[in-house]
């Protein structure tokens, strides 16, 4: 069973199946949704944290997990705060006594040409998509060490964190961050059998992206909509990533198929950017 662990001792007898356990920030919508939904699919029973504002969204997409038979429950996190992270996960555990995934999916995109970058947007960059999955992974790393049975730390990255880009400095600065904290993080934590990889989407049809589209557009002059078709005629693949596209690589990364990979970034893009 994908979405379980052994437990017990000695050939057999005594032995119990005990659901693995996940954690998905920045659940409430978009590609943490697809996540969320689709570790809940592959047995996982999954905490859906996201902000408090997102609190209507969040409770809808528990509820269509709960309605599809998934087993899951909510809750409010600002992943900037360490202290919170760190909450978050002891209340997981106290609800399901344990954790063995923990996928830092939560993210801003903020919109900006390098000279016009503040410093307000370059700290809302990094304390989100940096300090978030620092924080997810730290507090999930206790956890797992503590239990001794291994994980998986999983990330959103972007192929931001592979290639520079327009209007996007503070951005791809924090997901260049993100690769490299989890190169370290895979290699300290290796000898406890927990694996941390990252997940790099292309573009996305997400509402993220239909909003990148109004403020370039705007900005530049140009009409609404012709952001979107100069980005998706380079996708080699012809078309956005749907949300479930990025769920299925989360979802190998989070199974035992992927045992033997760490320290690695999936990029999930249509053949954008290759390897």
């Amino acid at each position: 069973m994908l979405g379980a662990r052994r437990t017990g001792q000695g050939g057999g007898k005594g032995m119990t199946t005990v659901p693995r356990t996940a954690i998905v920030t920045g659940a409430a919508r978009g590609i943490g949704r697809a996540i969320a939904t689709r570790l809940a699919q592959d047995g996982l029973p999954v905490t859906l944290a996201d902000l408090e504002s997102g609190r209507a969204a969040l409770a809808e997409a528990a509820d269509a997990i709960a309605a599809a038979g998934g087993a899951c429950r909510t809750a409010f996190v600002d992943v900037s705060d360490q202290a919170a992270v760190e909450a978050l996960v002891a209340d997981h555990v106290a609800a399901l006594g344990g954790l063995d995934v923990m996928v830092a999916n939560a993210g801003v995109t903020l919109i900006a040409r390098f000279m016009d970058t503040t410093p307000e947007i370059l700290n809302r960059s990094l304390d989100v998509n940096f300090k978030g999955v620092f924080h997810c992974y730290m507090a999930a790393a206790r956890q797992m060490i503590a239990q001794g049975r291994g994980g998986r730390l999983i990330a959103a990255c972007s192929i931001s964190g592979h290639r520079g880009g327009d209007w996007v400095a503070a951005y791809v600065a924090s997901k260049f961050a993100v690769r490299g904290l989890n190169q370290c993080v895979a290699l300290e934590l290796a000898p406890h059998g927990i694996t941390a990889n990252v997940y790099s989407p292309g573009m996305v049809d997400t509402p993220m992206y239909q909003e990148i589209d109004r403020m370039v557009t705007e900005r530049e002059g140009r009409p609404r909509g012709s952001q979107i078709r100069k980005m998706e005629a380079t996708i080699p693949l012809g078309r956005f990533a749907l949300p479930g596209d990025i769920a299925d690589v989360v979802s190998f990364l989070a199974s035992e198929q992927s045992r033997y990979i760490t320290g690695q970034s999936l990029i999930v893009d249509g053949g954008v950017c290759m390897n």
